[in-house]
């Protein structure tokens, strides 16, 4: 599996040749969010947050392997909407799980929101898992894996306070899409390594059912 460093490095190397594309497609997608959430308080964008970061996760997935160019503007919405019941489904049971996790107060919701963390990349990226089916590879793929991905998360830290010094406008011309394709670079180490070890298999990405 790739370290941290070399999944960035990677990440930004993607993200130069296709600069303007992931920068569109991250603004785009959070705007749509955004308008949902402000025209019907908040429900829009509960049924629409799951299915739309599936398919910029989609997006972002492609970026980092280099296949820019078989992806647009509209893909988070061509992706999302597509199957939209199963990526719905898939969002809504994992926000229910983490929800009943942090019941037990936030450190074990915290945990579980890390176990769950893939299911919106898998809904986008394997359209035949079925939408619980998603949630229970997330967790197979991130066993052992929880502590890493925090750490990640934590190394843009610097970043997101720089950001917030220029009013938001680095974080929309760099700092978000740049972290969505480390991130999206971060799910596909993390799907091979489970591949590798077992914890998952290649058939279950392809829609065989979880026993």
């Amino acid at each position: 599996m790739k370290t941290r460093a070399e999944i960035k490095q990677y990440a930004k190397d993607a993200f130069s040749r296709n600069y303007w594309y992931c920068v569109g497609a991250a603004v785009l997608s959070e705007l749509f969010l955004g308008a949902c959430a402000g025209f019907s308080l908040g429900l829009g964008a509960l049924i629409l947050t799951g299915p739309i970061l599936s398919g910029m996760y989609y997006f972002f997935t492609m970026v980092f392997q280099g296949r820019g160019n078989e992806v647009d503007l509209g893909t988070p919405f061509s992706v999302g909407f597509n199957n939209f019941g199963r990526k719905l489904g898939g969002f809504l049971w994992a926000f229910l799980f983490e929800f009943l996790w942090s019941l037990l107060f936030f450190i074990p919701g915290l945990i579980k929101g890390y176990s769950y963390s893939m299911t919106p990349y898998i809904l986008g990226d394997c359209p035949n898992v079925k939408a619980k089916d998603a949630v229970k590879l997330s967790m197979r793929m991130m066993a052992g894996h929880k502590w890493q991905l925090f750490v990640f998360h934590l190394s843009f830290v610097g970043w997101s306070i720089l950001a917030a010094f220029t009013f938001g406008l680095l974080d929309i011309f760099y700092v978000s899409p740049y972290m969505n394709t480390a991130l999206a670079g971060y799910y596909l180490e993390v799907r091979e390594e489970a591949l590798r070890t077992g914890a998952i298999t290649l058939a279950q990405l392809n829609g065989e059912p979880l026993t």
